[in-house]
């Protein structure tokens, strides 16, 4: 097995909505915000290169949307999903799965491109992952969240007919539930960001990382009242950061943030203030 991370640009979002309750004063320090309030995120993927499998993890915001759209987030950066993957020797026709942790649109938006005045999946020889429960959640939105779920980037998935689901487990408050997806990788599900947003599990050179999503979007993230406004159940999320970290912590888990601009990956170790990150490194030195 071979891991890659991929690089899909960066864009910008609000600080106070990404640090929630947190105050400006304490999170400007963590992420600085420029003049309009927004800082900088990545959307960092994941490439796994497992016998005949290729799988990519999330596929960032694309290109297909309106300038209007993109207007609002401010891509910056020269990296992209086609370069980034051009960089490690792939292309998108090689990647046999798309495992979509959730459908909001900056891990999403990649999965579908524009073939004239058609919506095709980007990647064409390989099956997308998600899971029923979470489809239904973005295709039938709430109105908080729907501005997030661009049916644009979700229902040609399942038009092409290259939509797979992952068996659900049932989850209950008091732990985390996971299920297995390959030999060597298993998810939890969580469901405090979004309903059923899916974590994978790798196993890679006896070691175990986890690609944390919107769990944890960044280190900054990993004190646990830092729950972004965008979460839907934030005290859900508060319990799911709870028990992810004492497990990451007993399990020396390895962390790998999707949207921290500066830092892949981490370890953890406890303090007096609680379980906080510990060395810090990128993925290739795993």
């Amino acid at each position: 097995m071979k891991l890659y991370s991929i690089e899909a640009g960066f864009f910008k979002l609000d600080g106070g909505a990404m640090f929630g309750v947190v105050p400006k004063s304490i999170w400007q320090k963590l992420n600085k915000p420029d003049e309009n309030n927004l800082c900088t995120w990545a959307m960092r993927c994941l490439l796994i290169e497992d016998g005949n499998k290729l799988i990519l993890i999330d596929n960032g915001i694309g290109n297909k949307q309106s300038e209007k759209f993109f207007s609002h987030y401010y891509l910056h950066g020269d990296d992209t999903l086609n370069k980034s993957l051009t960089a490690h020797g792939f292309n998108k026709d090689d990647v046999t799965d798309v495992f979509l942790t959730h459908l909001h649109f900056d891990h999403c938006g990649g999965s579908i491109i524009r073939d004239g005045d058609k919506l095709i999946p980007a990647c064409k020889n390989a099956i997308y992952w998600s899971n029923q429960e979470h489809w239904n959640w973005a295709v039938y939105p709430n109105d908080r969240e729907k501005a997030s779920f661009l049916k644009e980037n979700i229902l040609p998935i399942q038009e092409s007919g290259q939509l797979k689901f992952i068996e659900l487990v049932n989850t209950e408050d008091d732990k985390l539930n996971k299920t297995s997806f390959t030999e060597n990788i298993s998810i939890f599900f969580v469901n405090g960001h979004t309903e059923k947003m899916m974590l994978p599990q790798i196993k890679y050179k006896d070691k175990t990382i986890v690609f944390m999503a919107d769990l944890l979007p960044s280190i900054a993230h990993i004190p646990l009242p830092y729950v972004m406004a965008y979460d839907m159940f934030p005290l859900t999320s508060l319990n799911e950061k709870k028990l992810f970290l004492a497990e990451a912590l007993e399990n020396n888990y390895i962390l790998f943030f999707e949207h921290d601009a500066q830092q892949e990956c981490c370890t953890l170790h406890q303090t007096e203030k609680g379980i906080r990150e510990n060395e810090i490194f990128k993925l290739s030195e795993v």
